[in-house]
């Protein structure tokens, strides 16, 4: 056997002992656990900047686009945020060992049904590497063992917020390979990994469509995809027109190289001129490149002209398509045929066609008046968040502590037997 093989049945064998232990530990044990990795990483500040700085540098010099160094780069405020969603899963409620759904049946035993842990999470993403303390905090709490395996690009950020991780485990007195790091970048451990059926039960990848693709090809154990984020935002023509500018602009701008991001902008043909024109104004005055529809490039000759693949394309970059349409229904139906089923906000003031566009879209994450920029974990409660299941099964949108939880069924009885 070779020795990445090796390697991975290890770490396998380990997680899954620390698994038996940590889905009984208690609820103040893993909250200890989060706190006190929170007082590592604060305690360790400087040290993760360094490394993560000989990271960027690593990636400047490999040419990495603008996009992916804003995933990799690390600071001040995004360490606070990273200890700031730790704290905030140690006040969320232990989904673990709740119990619901009771009912009696005629013979007099009580059917209910009791989460519990999946078990050992697999977790392979790329450039973000405050995915790893998220990811970590998330199963801890959830009482699920997690191996992690970042990209390479940020093999010295990773390292550094787990030893972080190790030391705050050890401190709370659970099992430090509750957590366990893939520490070789060589990409036969993610083969290794996806395929270990014997030890982990879920694959969760984060990152291109390419490894998302491979992923799925040649796992043994289930995936949670997290595809990639073609997300749009609809003005409608009865939308409030400061609403509309100042939703859209921020749904792109904000960040441009996060999934949430908004790519496409569809505008209904009466939607305000003027707020329309000022929109335009303030993505060319932030140097977003806008490439429109026939109709769009109408409206200004800053607009080139859109090609049929940029209604699919997740730009991750100050790149934004625009599309003015005759309907709803007509943004809707572009919506699902275009769309990665990720996040998409409607603007408007008409309750029929709000109604309409929730009910109607088929994304993970559909809004009205409000920025794609809130679909996230952090945002919507949950401390963090594993990542952004696209998919439909077992859980759709950010996955947080109950994405990470499976249910069994309870029975309870007084003696009855089964005639």
């Amino acid at each position: 056997m070779d020795s990445i093989a090796e390697l991975i049945k290890q770490i396998g064998e380990k997680a899954r002992s620390a698994s038996n232990s940590l889905r009984i530990a208690s609820t103040t044990q893993k909250n200890n656990a989060l706190i006190c990795i929170a007082n590592q990483i604060q305690e360790s500040k400087q040290f993760i900047l360094d490394a993560n700085q000989i990271d960027l540098n690593a990636a400047k010099k490999n040419g990495i686009d603008d996009a992916l160094l804003d995933r990799l780069m690390l600071n001040d405020e995004r360490l606070n945020n990273v200890i700031q969603g730790l704290h905030q899963i140690a006040t969320l409620n232990d989904p673990i060992g709740q119990m619901s759904d009771f009912k009696e049946r005629p013979s007099g035993i009580k059917i209910g049904k009791m989460m519990v842990p999946l078990g050992v999470i697999g977790m392979i993403y790329e450039s973000r590497p405050n995915v790893t303390v998220d990811a970590a905090g998330l199963c801890i709490k959830s009482g699920n063992a997690i191996i992690l395996r970042g990209g390479s690009e940020a093999i010295n950020s990773n390292i550094a917020f787990y030893s972080c991780i190790e030391k705050g485990l050890e401190d709370a007195g659970l099992d430090s390979n509750s957590v366990q790091l893939i520490k070789v970048t060589d990409r036969e451990a993610v083969t290794h990994l996806v395929s270990a059926s014997d030890h982990v039960d879920a694959i969760i990848p984060r990152g291109g469509k390419g490894l998302i693709k491979n992923i799925s090809k040649n796992a043994r154990v289930p995936v949670i995809k997290h595809l990639d984020g073609v997300c749009h935002t609809y003005l409608d023509k009865d939308a409030d027109p400061q609403k509309g500018v100042d939703i859209a602009f921020n749904g792109k701008t904000r960040r441009y190289g996060v999934c949430n991001a908004t790519e496409t902008l569809l505008v209904h043909k009466d939607f305000d001129s003027k707020a329309l024109s000022k929109l335009i104004q303030l993505l060319t005055e932030k140097q977003v490149e806008i490439r429109g529809c026939d109709k769009s490039q109408m409206l200004s000759n800053v607009i080139k002209k859109a090609s049929e693949a940029d209604w699919s394309e997740e730009y991750l970059a100050p790149i934004l398509s625009m599309k003015i349409v005759q309907s709803v229904d007509e943004a809707i139906s572009h919506i699902n045929t275009y769309g990665s089923a990720h996040t998409d906000a409607i603007v408007t003031e008409n309750e029929e066609n709000s109604n309409k566009f929730l009910s109607e879209v088929d994304s993970s994450s559909v809004m009205v008046n409000a920025s794609t920029g809130f679909a996230d974990g952090f945002e919507y409660g949950f401390g963090a968040e594993i990542g952004i299941s696209t998919g439909k099964f077992h859980v759709r949108g950010p996955v947080g502590l109950e994405g990470l939880t499976s249910q069994k069924y309870i029975v309870m009885g007084d003696g009855q037997i089964r005639p």
